[in-house]
């Protein structure tokens, strides 16, 4: 068929807490093989949690492969059979304290398509009221709030340089934008 691949053969390469590697090879549409190096992921999901104030909640957080603090929204891995609703939630409140009456689901994003299986999905959280953060045993990080426009302009400035983030943050915005305008 046009434009797909077909798995002939696949190699664990290597098994971690988070991914997998693989090596795999296809067949293409015009009958050739080709390698596939493929890291196999369970998914993520993110939060733009909205304060009662149009402010955006946003962490810092050291960033392991690129030896810098970065801005993100709150977010996380999914666990095996978990939904990505209840992680978002989970994480939310792990990482902020927050929890939140209305939790609306915006999409979804592929943080790299090239060799990643990843599928992260994205969310708004409103209403929001705060309990105690539990955070991981390995986990660092600061929460701090800004307008969520400033948060875009910080996209734009390229202030804020994680994918997941800045998706999600311009469609939050877009979102609320189209509400707020009608």
């Amino acid at each position: 068929m046009h434009l797909l691949e077909k798995t002939i053969k696949s190699q664990t390469i290597y098994e971690g807490k988070i991914i997998t590697v693989k090596k795999d090879e296809a067949e293409l549409e015009n009958g050739t093989t080709a390698t596939r190096e493929l890291v196999v992921h369970n998914g993520g999901v993110c939060i733009v949690p909205i304060n009662e104030k149009g402010e955006v909640l946003l962490v810092k957080q050291f960033r392991y492969p690129f030896k810098e603090v970065l801005i993100e929204i709150p977010a996380g891995k999914l666990e095996a059979d978990e939904s990505h609703r209840e992680a978002g939630l989970r994480e939310l409140k792990e990482e902020t304290g927050a929890v939140c009456k209305k939790f609306e689901y915006i999409g979804v994003m592929y943080p790299s398509v090239a060799y990643l299986s990843e599928k992260i999905h994205m969310y708004i959280a409103y209403d929001l009221s705060f309990e105690e953060q539990n955070l991981d045993s390995d986990e660092f990080l600061d929460v701090f709030a800004v307008k969520l426009e400033d948060a875009v302009d910080m996209v734009m400035k390229n202030e804020i340089k994680d994918g997941k983030t800045q998706t999600a943050l311009l469609m939050a915005y877009n979102i609320i934008k189209k509400n707020t305008d009608r």
